[in-house]
């Protein structure tokens, strides 16, 4: 990856984890409650991630799908719990519109987070923050989960592990929703 690349994707890594670290304190760590209207809603920033198995994944690929990003680590113990939540909640809602991306705060060792995954049986993507990045220090703790609509915008940050009915009840209200991107 060149340089200008490198600074433009960690750019945009900073400014998701700041966009996220903004929401969490304007309306309060969420863990149940009322998704943000969709007046009031900020677009996300085009992000894109190194995926563990190859390739990038970029969230303008999924445009017109509801996307939860979830910001783990393998040595976090609300990640554990959360984790098959979010594997069945993606095996549940993914035919409908749901994408995930589990997105690695682990810093080295690959393997713990691909043995993670495997044990775990993690059909979603799992990505990492470029090298160097200083994400995990602008989150407020881990689990942290953003979820956008249909058109790229945050609706609700959960920080915390999140129960799968407050999930699936976000989820379901953000597939219904009407998808204005243009």
């Amino acid at each position: 990856m060149d340089e200008s690349r490198r600074g433009w994707l960690a750019a945009f890594l900073l400014a998701a984890a700041v966009l996220g670290v903004f929401m969490t304190l304007r309306h309060g760590p969420v863990r149940s409650g009322r998704l943000t209207p969709v007046a009031k809603r900020q677009q996300a920033p085009n992000m894109e991630f190194e995926q563990m198995d190859g390739g990038t994944w970029r969230l303008r690929d999924h445009r017109g799908q509801v996307v939860l990003i979830n910001l783990w680590a393998t040595w976090c113990g609300p990640c554990r719990e959360e984790t098959p939540v979010l594997v069945k909640l993606f095996k549940d809602e993914g035919p409908k519109g749901l994408a995930v991306v589990g997105l690695s705060l682990d810093v080295g060792g690959r393997e713990k987070v691909r043995s993670f995954a495997e044990q775990f049986q993690v059909p979603y993507p799992i990505v990492f923050p470029e090298p160097m990045s200083q994400l995990a220090d602008t989150v407020e703790g881990v689990p942290t989960t953003m979820l956008l609509d249909k058109s790229g915008r945050v609706a609700k940050v959960y920080v915390g592990a999140v129960r799968r009915a407050v999930f699936a009840a976000d989820v379901d209200t953000l597939l219904a929703e009407k998808d204005d991107a243009r």
